[in-house]
């Protein structure tokens, strides 16, 4: 069961403005980047699954952070059916994420009262999410549609909560681009989630992204 509402969550994700996001098939591999982005601040974390058996991974890396890591707020990615979404969560998601709008996703996860982010790429679809109770809308892929488009949505409509994944990255101008144009959040996943010059995970830089971007965030809003 989850152990954050859906409030709870948004409100997180509003307030701390970082999802990182990543997938292995090593559970080991997972709960050692978990650990370096909440290491270096973040309060948030997307499973994304994407792999065979990734519930399998998911299940000791769910036990593990309410466990072992007070406060964080694990979800899952790329999740392409209610079924799917209801194993999760009975395995503790805190939230749920996918790269389009389902209707039955969120329906399932309205009943257990579970944030659900789906992906949109329109006015129309976003305004069908929150129709069906949707706190966040997740943009996807971000890199497509670009800061200019989160703009003209908040125009006419500025209660909505946009969360671009896909084209964002660890950097001072390209997070000043997303969050001036409006953005509650943003996912960031091969850009936070680095590799050193061998092709290792380089846990040390993960860390220090992770704080370097949540400062650059914290900086940007109070400027606005």
């Amino acid at each position: 069961m989850a152990k954050y509402s859906r409030l709870e969550v948004a409100l997180a994700m509003k307030e701390s403005g970082l999802v990182p996001l990543y997938y292995h098939k090593d559970f080991e591999v997972v709960k050692a980047v978990v650990q370096a982005c909440y290491d270096g601040g973040a309060r948030l974390f997307e499973f994304t699954n994407r792999g065979d058996f990734a519930h399998e991974v998911f299940a000791p890396l769910s036990k593990f952070c309410h466990e072992s890591l007070p406060g964080m707020m694990l979800g899952v990615g790329s999740i392409v059916d209610a079924p799917t979404a209801a194993m999760y969560m009975q395995m503790g998601a805190d939230f749920i994420v996918s790269a389009s709008l389902k209707r039955e996703i969120a329906l399932t996860c309205n009943r257990r009262k579970v944030l659900y982010a789906p992906g949109c790429g329109s006015l129309t679809e976003i305004g069908d999410a929150e129709e069906l109770g949707c706190e966040i809308i997740k943009l996807f892929p971000g890199s497509h549609f670009g800061p200019g488009f989160v703009k003209a949505v908040k125009a006419p409509q500025p209660w909505t909560s946009i969360m671009p994944t896909g084209g964002v990255a660890p950097n001072t101008e390209n997070l000043q681009g997303w969050f001036k144009a409006g953005v509650s959040c943003v996912g960031m996943g091969s850009k936070l989630i680095v590799k050193d010059g061998a092709g290792n995970l380089d846990l040390a830089e993960i860390q220090r992204l992770t704080t370097f971007a949540l400062d650059q965030i914290k900086e940007i809003r109070a400027s606005l």
